[in-house]
């Protein structure tokens, strides 16, 4: 590894280290924000099997893969308020003009984002766990479901970078944030087995990352399903377009 590699991964964990610590010492919004998806694993879930034919056996373990992607998506999404907020006060200025490439803190700051938001894989698990639901015994693969939802939230989180650069309150942030996240829950397969939406949804369904997100995580943790590249493509596709359009317009933010 040379120095400049060196440097560029010192820089991206330094801004991970720093969400963690803001986390650790302020873990209250994790928990208010773990509520919600409580209520969803362990009211919602088990009223849903006992009155709906929805062609799966056990829709409490079914649906809490899908529940963590609702709620994890939902804080990364809104990671970008924090960075409105750094711009309004100058903050942000003062590290764009530090020697730290901007596709460094864009990287950087989509783990922090994402690493926050994978709280949740534990704390829906666990609700989901205690009104029954089943997932593999096998620690591999239950951290390999883990991995996924940072995976996929790096995307999330540069979205969430990206919209804050053309976002200049936090009232419009905020706005646009609640009418992304819910579309994205309701069409992808978090609630639902893909064969039984209508065929208009199953193509929207086809084109939203959510749907290769918790598919891969579903089949890792529920059915021991190791082939999970076509998803990891599709999420790393996504990935990737976020990133590098994010890290073009970051100099938007402070204009």
């Amino acid at each position: 590894m040379n120095a400049r590699t060196l440097r560029a991964f010192t820089s991206v964990l330094a801004m991970v280290e720093m969400e963690l610590r803001r986390v650790w010492h302020d873990p209250v919004e994790i928990v208010t924000r773990a509520v919600q998806p409580i209520l969803w694993v362990t009211v919602f879930s088990v009223v849903m099997a006992h009155r709906v034919a929805l062609g799966v056996q056990d829709y409490t373990s079914f649906i809490a893969p899908g529940v963590v992607f609702q709620s994890a998506t939902f804080i990364a999404l809104g990671y970008g308020i924090m960075m409105v907020f750094e711009r309004e006060s100058g903050v942000l200025k003062r590290l764009l003009s530090s020697p730290i490439p901007r596709a460094n803190i864009v990287i950087g700051r989509a783990l922090a984002g994402s690493v926050r938001a994978s709280t949740q894989y534990i704390i829906v698990l666990a609700s989901a766990a205690l009104v029954g639901a089943k997932f593999t015994d096998n620690p591999l693969l239950l951290t390999a479901g883990y991995l996924i939802v940072i995976y996929v939230d790096i995307g999330f989180t540069a979205m969430s970078i990206l919209l804050a650069s053309v976002m200049k309150t936090r009232e419009r942030f905020m706005g646009i944030i609640g009418a992304i996240s819910m579309p994205l829950f309701f069409t992808s397969n978090a609630l639902y087995p893909l064969k039984i939406m209508p065929k208009p949804l199953q193509a929207v369904a086809l084109f939203n990352p959510l749907t290769y997100a918790v598919d891969a995580t579903r089949g890792l943790i529920l059915y021991d399903k190791l082939d999970i590249s076509m998803d990891l493509l599709a999420l790393t596709i996504f990935n990737v377009l976020f990133l590098a359009i994010a890290i073009k317009e970051l100099s938007k933010i402070i204009e």
